[in-house]
């Protein structure tokens, strides 16, 4: 037992010493070109980024997902090559998925199977998914975690909050420790698979009377803490298809479901995905769900639930912003979490509310976004994160990131649909009748049906 403790110690600084040495070397060149005018090959500054991030599995994985999504957060020779990394994750052999089926399952775990495929059909940032067949003629989708995960995740975190440590010295506008605090409580969750199994339970109940949205579920009896088996879905890639431009109805129709997707059980139930990059969508075959638009979602290892008076609070911003008030979007803002906030600080941060609520204020068909300029967004962070800065900082609450990063990933993918509809409508009809006392029963009855392992939250 000692030895196998001291390998996983040595294989953990091992680690570190690689990464922090790489993510060192390609800060300096950051610096070097931010600060001094130094120019850097980006294409070769790209290719050291994806030799940094794609041998890593836990976090860093995600964080390059995330960003990979969102169209013009970085240059192109940066999103190209991070974009390749949602599928190229090294698999496990043959006899290593062996070993972990027995060790999960028991050594007869083969005759629980028709059939069972050798070869990984996808990878996730945390494990790889095989194909499979059960005795009653069910296909599966069996995910099985990457060995040695829990250390990987807490070695990747370290490095992580190192990384933004280092950031807060270089640009103190932005105190993100809450920031850190959530995305760690999240990735530790996330190695459970038995949680996640719950979670797609949850959705399961959620999404129940949404024809064009599809989510896996579970299977109970073949699933534990690092084996997730789950009903198979047919899909194909979101992204494949946006790159085909296919006409504007088929476009609207899946602009809809994603914002069924992830608007409903967050407006009804108080609960969101937090993984938005495309590989967790996919397109139905055509035929079914009334024609094109019906959609897959996938992958439920990263899901937030919120207070119940934090989503009132999301309403309430939008109101303040529909109507000018600037005291309600002060009052908004500290049901979110934000403290102590002067004037100054908040009228910055309502310049955000400002661009993300924009698409919900008229009532007319249009584009998510009406600035044909893809650095929009990115030019009005830029503005706030100054104004920040000017203002003396704000320290993030643990509720934002997950709320932002999923905002900015669906409008990413809306963006790239070009899709027009009345979005006023879609988010009025969400919102209707809102009560945060129906919320509260609705979120706890919902939890407690999926055996989600949390009480629901208090607010």
């Amino acid at each position: 037992m000692s030895d196998r403790r001291e390998s996983s110690l040595f294989g953990e600084v091992r680690r570190m010493v690689r990464t922090s040495g790489a993510v060192t070397g390609i800060a300096a060149r950051v610096a070097g070109e931010r600060f001094l005018g130094l120019k850097t090959d980006k294409n070769a500054h790209a290719e050291d980024l994806k030799a940094v991030l794609g041998g890593l599995k836990g976090p860093m994985m995600k964080v390059a997902q995330f960003l990979s999504t969102v169209p013009d957060a970085l240059p192109e020779e940066y999103a190209r090559e991070l974009a390749t990394l949602q599928s190229n994750a090294p698999p496990m052999g043959w006899a290593f998925v062996k070993r972990r089926m027995s060790s999960e399952l028991g050594p007869a775990w083969q005759s629980r199977f028709a059939s069972f495929t050798q070869e990984a059909v996808a990878a996730a940032s945390l494990g790889q998914v095989h194909k499979g067949t059960l005795p009653d003629g069910r296909v599966v989708a069996c995910k099985l975690q990457y060995p040695d995960m829990p250390s990987v995740v807490e070695a990747d975190l370290r490095q992580l909050k190192l990384g933004m440590q280092l950031y807060r010295r270089m640009d103190s506008a932005l105190d993100n420790e809450e920031a850190y605090a959530e995305i760690a409580e999240r990735l530790r969750e996330e190695l459970d698979y038995t949680r996640e199994a719950s979670h797609q339970r949850l959705y399961g109940l959620m999404l129940a009377g949404e024809p064009t949205v599809h989510v896996p579920q579970p299977v109970d009896e073949l699933t534990t803490k690092r084996l997730l088996t789950m009903t198979w879905l047919d899909g194909s890639s979101i992204l494949q298809r946006i790159n085909e431009d296919p006409p504007l109805e088929e476009r609207n129709a899946y602009a809809r479901a994603l914002f069924a997707a992830w608007y409903k059980p967050l407006y009804r139930y108080g609960v969101i995905h937090g993984d938005p990059h495309l590989g967790n969508y996919q397109i139905r075959p055509p035929g079914g769900d009334n024609g094109e638009g019906g959609l897959n979602l996938l992958d439920f290892g990263v899901i937030r639930v919120f207070p119940p008076s934090f989503i009132t609070g999301v309403i309430t911003l939008y109101e303040a912003v529909r109507d000018g008030d600037d005291d309600k979007a002060h009052h908004a803002f500290e049901t979110w979490g934000f403290r102590d906030l002067s004037r100054e600080t908040m009228l910055v941060l309502k310049k955000w509310a400002d661009f993300l609520y924009e698409p919900l204020l008229t009532d007319r068909v249009r584009l998510i976004q009406q600035s044909e300029d893809l650095n929009h967004g990115r030019m009005v962070a830029q503005e706030v994160h100054r104004g920040l800065k000017a203002t003396g900082g704000v320290r993030i609450p643990r509720e934002f990131p997950l709320m932002d990063r999923a905002a900015i990933g669906l409008g990413s993918v809306l963006t790239r649909l070009q899709a027009r509809l009345n979005w006023h409508r879609m988010f009025h009809e969400l919102i209707e009748g809102y009560r945060e006392e129906e919320l509260r029963a609705r979120q706890a009855a919902a939890l407690a049906e999926a055996r989600v392992p949390v009480a629901p939250p208090a607010g």
